[in-house]
């Protein structure tokens, strides 16, 4: 069965994710710039004099489809290469994927 790993980590990280994991042989993935908060809830910053909050932070979103034996894996490396200790380093979330489709010819395939 097909999985979809969905990652979202700091901008930072990126290259340090994208190595790690073409190191374990897992090369395809989308790379999207988003913004968003969670337990870390923003950040203030001070502009001429005024202090801001920012509520959306820059985050990097990755998006893979794989095999359900790679996921243990792939989180795991994504994990330590992601990494800094602090609020704010990210989530991973695994979802099941039912059929994927190439867009250059008739294949489909059914996951499962």
């Amino acid at each position: 069965m097909k999985k979809k790993i969905t990652a979202i980590i700091r901008p930072e990280k990126l290259e340090n994710v994208k190595e790690a994991l073409e190191e374990k042989g897992f090369i395809a993935m989308t790379i999207t710039d988003v913004k968003g908060r969670g337990a870390q809830k923003g950040i203030h910053l001070q502009y001429r004099g005024k202090k801001t909050e920012v509520d959306l932070i820059p985050k990097v979103q990755i998006d893979m489809v794989l095999d359900e034996n790679d996921v243990l894996r792939v989180m795991s490396t994504i994990k330590k290469a992601g990494k800094t200790g602090k609020a704010g380093d990210g989530k991973i979330f695994v979802s099941p994927v039912e059929m994927v489709a190439n867009v250059r010819d008739e294949e489909v395939m059914v996951s499962g």
